[in-house]
């Protein structure tokens, strides 16, 4: 008797709990809203502070989860709707927002278009602030011959007469003396292996040497120019002068086909450039080049994957003396100095 009991006992409960959870069915999400606020957004900044930093509110009724679709390749997938996202991308960006609610295989989604400030971090600089030999962290000395490139004269040393960091100031001084196998010394200073990027805006404040023959130049070199070689590498020429053509700033770009005496080149007088300290600016990006002194845009280049100017480059500064653009040397000439405040790359 008691086992028919307990066994009528539990047919009766299963019957009960069968009937409970009979036909469950999912709500599907409703009334999905989305708020973005861009932090630091006022009147004057209405796209932001430049942090790129947006508080993000999503809500939907009956929603268990949320998926958010960032317009930059990036997707979250949330159980809150509250969260905060930074944008890096530099400049200012409009990006399309999807986000979608989920509850048990339903969904509702809706969009938003959304504006974003994001300003320039310093990702690199040399600000020469430590007096004494160039910081070995950042750049290599090069010592080279007389004519190792463009039929230059000078011996590129690693001595302190040619190259040293004083007063906040990195100066680099060609100097008529004989030496080696030449009549003139200098320095050349790259940052090859130890630093180098793709893209960005590079800034240099700068006062240039005094002297026909005098060739002063900041400028990059494609990464791998020791598997391509040059012009197959690039070249972007950021601040380049010759001393036979006065307070003149060439900016130029070689590549194959274009390269030595290339089309790609603008030009912009400096008054005062070998009294004054001026900055010069190349703002480097995949469809565009576009290059500065004093915050005055002088030439755009176009940019596109047909050229090398999209993949690592490395920072050169030298003084060379005479060669195939730089020409004879004035017969006066004794010693002029190359003088660098800082040079800075942003991304």
């Amino acid at each position: 008797m008691r086992k028919l009991l307990l066994f009528l006992n539990l047919i009766i409960l299963y019957s009960c709990n069968g009937n409970s959870r009979e036909d469950e069915i999912a709500v599907a999400p409703s009334n999905l809203a989305i708020s973005a606020t861009v932090i630091g957004a006022n009147a004057q900044n209405p796209n932001g502070n430049g942090t790129g930093t947006v508080n993000f509110s999503l809500s939907a009724t009956n929603a268990t989860s949320y998926k958010i679709l960032l317009g930059n390749g990036e997707t979250k997938e949330l159980t809150s709707g509250d969260f905060t996202y930074t944008y890096t991308t530099s400049g200012t960006n409009t990006y399309v927002i999807y986000v979608s609610a989920y509850n048990s295989g339903h969904f509702i989604s809706s969009k938003l278009s959304l504006t974003v400030f994001v300003g320039s971090s310093l990702v690199w600089s040399d600000e020469f602030n430590i007096d004494g030999a160039p910081d070995a962290s950042k750049w290599n000395f090069q010592v080279w011959d007389p004519g190792y490139v463009n039929d230059e004269l000078q011996s590129y040393t690693n001595r302190s007469e040619n190259t040293i960091v004083e007063g906040g100031v990195l100066k680099i001084k060609a100097i008529r003396e004989q030496y080696g196998k030449g009549e003139f010394t200098s320095g050349r200073l790259e940052s090859n292996g130890k630093f180098d990027f793709t893209y960005g805006k590079i800034v240099i404040r700068a006062k240039l040497p005094t002297g026909v023959g005098t060739w002063p130049a900041v400028w990059m070199l494609g990464s791998n120019i020791g598997s391509v070689g040059w012009p197959a590498c690039g070249e972007v020429d950021i601040l380049e002068s010759v001393g036979k053509e006065l307070n003149v700033n060439h900016s130029s770009l070689h590549s194959p086909g274009r390269s030595g005496n290339t089309p790609d080149t603008g030009t912009i007088n400096v008054p005062n450039d070998n009294t004054e300290f001026h900055i010069y600016t190349a703002d480097w990006k995949a469809g565009s080049i576009k290059f500065y002194v004093d915050d005055k845009l002088f030439y755009t280049f176009v940019n596109s994957d047909k050229f090398p100017f999209n993949k690592n480059f490395y920072l050169i500064v030298n003084l060379a003396m005479g060669g195939v653009w730089g020409g004879p040397v004035d017969p006066n000439f004794t010693s002029s100095t190359f003088e660098i405040d800082y040079i800075r790359v942003y991304n």
